[in-house]
């Protein structure tokens, strides 16, 4: 699994080559950051997917400097904002809306809402989406913040899990063999 982790993500070496990213220093290249531990891939998937649901802009830069701080896996952090792109965006967006509605009462959208739709309609401008956006406000940052939290936290608590399930079935492998082979060398 290590293997298949290290190939996938870019190394210090590669960043470090990188002329935009070279002015990061020693910051950037600690070795924590780059080394493949349960923790540290753990903490940066669970930073990556909180930052890439409740920001929808900055979201690499934002979860890379979280990583930095909380000494997580950089590039796990970084890979695991994708979890939102074009095709998840609406329906992320839209059951956090709905989870934010449900937790606050109101079912309706707000008035706001409405009345920017139909002065779009009216006036056929194109650029009164900001204000119909702008106009889901606390429903839609409730949800994104439940969502982006609980998200985060089971991405963690699941990476954890699966990673010494995997160790442990491994050193239960390995114990069976090594019972094994002084049966064979007796015989």
């Amino acid at each position: 699994m290590k293997q298949r982790l290290k190939r996938l993500l870019p190394n210090a070496d590669y960043v470090r080559g990188n002329r935009w990213l070279h002015w990061l220093g020693p910051t950037l290249f600690r070795p924590q950051l780059w080394h493949i531990t349960r923790r540290g891939v753990a903490l940066g998937v669970a930073l990556g997917i909180f930052f890439g649901l409740l920001v929808p802009v900055a979201q690499i830069p934002l979860s890379a400097a979280a990583a930095v701080l909380l000494r997580a896996n950089l590039p796990s952090a970084i890979a695991s904002t994708l979890v939102t792109n074009p095709i998840t965006f609406a329906p992320i967006y839209y059951g956090a809306y709905h989870i934010g509605t449900a937790l606050i009462g109101n079912g309706s959208p707000p008035p706001d809402f409405e009345a920017a739709q139909t002065q779009e309609q009216d006036s056929g401008e194109a650029g009164s989406w900001i204000v119909r956006i702008t106009a889901l406000g606390k429903p839609l940052l409730l949800g994104l913040l439940i969502v982006a939290c609980s998200a985060g936290v089971l991405t963690y608590l699941l990476i954890m899990g699966v990673w010494r399930l995997k160790i442990t079935l491994a050193w239960r492998r390995r114990r069976r063999q090594r019972r094994r082979e002084p049966a064979k060398e007796q015989a």
